[in-house]
């Protein structure tokens, strides 16, 4: 079981920037692909970004693509979105999540979610 908690969202304006986290419970971590997901009211839950457990491989949404960047440190169990150059369609709950498998790593079939934490950005 690996639980997940997500910190850092808040609200910006437009061009700013916010790092998000996302703690993990669970003496596994570095076995778990970590991905951020995002969620506007009438819109489907939408990929962000992953990263492979080890942190050598990275994956992001055409959207935030050289905007976004993803990272984790296994030691401190944490997973991190630096989110740069933010523009108001960013706004959403952002959730992170683990999957062990790099199948799913682009689609919603992870196996544990965080609750989410609201990002805002103002024009």
């Amino acid at each position: 079981q690996v639980q997940l908690v997500e910190s850092g969202g808040g609200s910006v304006q437009a061009g700013g920037s916010l790092r998000l986290s996302c703690v993990a419970s669970g003496r596994t971590f570095s076995t778990y692909y970590m991905g951020w997901f995002r969620h506007t009211p009438g819109k489907e839950r939408e990929f962000v970004a992953a990263i492979s457990g080890t942190g050598s491989s990275t994956f992001y949404a055409d959207s935030v693509k050289g905007r976004y960047t993803i990272s984790r440190d296994n030691a401190k169990n944490t997973v991190y979105l630096q989110m740069n150059s933010l523009k108001p369609e960013d706004t959403a709950v952002y959730y992170c999540a683990a999957v062990g498998s790099i199948v799913f790593v682009r689609t919603s079939r992870y196996e544990y979610w965080g609750q989410g934490t609201q990002v805002t950005v103002s024009s």
